[in-house]
C-alpha cells in the first residue's frame, strides 16, 4: 500500500536537506551527482555524500557534477534524478508517487526558474509541489515572529547565493539577492593561492582552508596551515604555508559584496520597519555566516546588533518542516 507523505526540501547549491512531516529533518547531504557519461542519457552512479567523495577522483567516464548552480537549476534532468534519490533515502522506499513536496527557493528568481524547480520535483515523482521563499523559511526556522506587524531582517548566506529580506505581517517587504556566498569564498581562495603562490588547489582544499583559518576580521590565535597543490610552473606537486591574513585578504571582496547588499536593502526599507530592525537586530542564517568575525563585521558596517541563529545551516529546512507540520502552505 502506498501512503501519501508531506516532504520538505531545501534545494541548495552546496547541500540539500530533506524533512518529512512529523519526523523532522531526515537527510542532509551534498548536492552532488556522479554520472557515467558513456551512456546516453547519462546514468546516475551516486548522489550526495558518496558522489562528493568522487569529486576530483573519478575516472574519465564518470564525472561528479553539481546540478544546482548559484541556487538555480543548471541541469534539469540531473536535478530531478538527485531529488528522486534523496526522497527515496528520506522515505526509506521508492513509493513516493503520491508525496506532497514543499521546496524552498530564492525570493528573487524568475518565473522560468521557479517553474524549473517545480517541474524537477514533478519529474522526480511528486504529485503536488508548493514553493516557499527560502528567506521566509529561514526566518521561521530561526524563530523570528514573521506574522507580527513589526519589521525583521534575515540574511541567509548559502553556498551559491546570499539573500537579505525584511519581513513584516507574514510577507517579504524588501529583499535582495546576489550570487556571492560560500562557493564564491572558496573560489576567491583558489584564485588568491594561484596569484600569490603560483599553486593550483581544488575546491575541497579551498573549503578546508576557509573553515580552518578563514575570517572576515582579525581574531585572537590566528594561525597558518600547510596546503598542497600543483605548481603552475613545472606541474609538479608542491606544498606551501598560508596564513589567516592571506585568507582574509582573499575573502575581502566577496565579503564586502554581501555587506553592501545588506546596507543597500536597509536604505530601501520603510522608516518604521527600519526602526524595528534597529531594536530587534539582524539575524544571520546559512552555512556562510559561520565565517569567523562575519557577524561583527556586519554589525560594525550597519550599526545594528547582529546575531547568528542557532544551527544557522539548518534554518531553511527547519522552517520548511514547521510549515509542513502546521500545514501553513495548505498542501493538497
Amino acid at each position: 500500500m502506498i501512503f501519501s507523505q508531506d516532504i520538505g526540501i531545501d534545494l541548495g547549491t552546496t547541500n540539500t536537506a530533506v524533512c518529512v512531516k512529523s519526523k523532522g529533518v531526515v537527510l542532509h547531504e551534498p548536492s552532488v551527482v556522479a554520472v557515467d557519461i558513456k551512456n546516453t542519457p547519462h546514468r546516475v552512479v551516486a548522489v550526495g555524500e558518496e558522489a562528493k567523495r568522487m569529486v576530483g577522483r573519478t575516472p574519465g567516464s564518470i564525472t561528479a557534477v553539481r546540478p544546482v548552480k548559484e541556487s538555480i537549476i543548471a541541469d534539469f534532468n540531473t536535478t530531478a534524478a538527485m531529488i528522486r534519490e534523496f526522497i527515496k533515502k528520506a522515505t526509506n522506499n521508492g513509493s513516493f508517487g503520491l508525496s506532497r513536496v514543499l521546496i524552498g527557493i530564492p525570493a528573487n528568481i524568475t518565473e522560468v526558474e521557479r517553474k524549473a524547480v517545480h517541474d524537477a520535483a514533478k519529474a522526480a515523482g511528486a504529485r503536488y509541489v508548493s514553493l516557499i521563499d527560502a528567506s521566509m523559511a529561514a526566518a521561521i526556522g530561526a524563530g523570528l515572529r514573521v506574522a507580527e506587524p513589526t519589521g525583521s531582517m534575515i540574511v541567509d548566506i548559502g553556498g551559491g547565493a546570499a539573500e537579505v529580506a525584511v519581513i513584516s505581517l507574514g510577507d517579504i517587504v524588501a529583499s535582495r539577492a546576489i550570487k556571492t556566498a560560500g562557493d564564491a569564498f572558496d573560489e576567491a581562495i583558489v584564485q588568491h593561492v594561484k596569484r600569490s603562490f603560483n599553486l593550483l588547489i581544488g575546491e575541497r582544499t579551498a573549503e578546508e582552508i576557509k573553515l580552518t583559518i578563514g575570517s572576515a576580521l582579525p581574531y585572537e590565535g590566528e594561525a597558518a596551515m600547510s596546503i598542497k597543490g600543483r605548481n603552475l610552473t613545472d606541474g609538479l606537486p608542491h606544498e606551501v604555508e598560508i596564513t589567516s591574513a592571506n585568507v582574509r585578504e582573499a575573502l575581502t571582496e566577496p565579503v564586502n559584496r554581501i555587506v553592501e547588499m545588506i546596507r543597500t536593502t536597509l536604505e530601501k526599507t520603510p522608516p518604521e520597519l527600519a526602526g524595528d530592525i534597529m531594536d530587534s537586530g539582524i539575524t544571520l542564517t546559512g552555512g556562510g555566516v559561520l565565517l569567523r568575525g562575519f557577524d561583527r563585521l556586519i554589525a560594525t558596517a550597519t550599526g545594528i546588533p547582529v546575531r547568528i541563529a542557532a544551527k544557522p545551516q539548518d534554518c531553511v529546512i527547519t522552517g520548511i518542516a514547521i510549515c509542513l507540520q502546521k500545514n501553513t502552505l495548505n498542501l493538497r
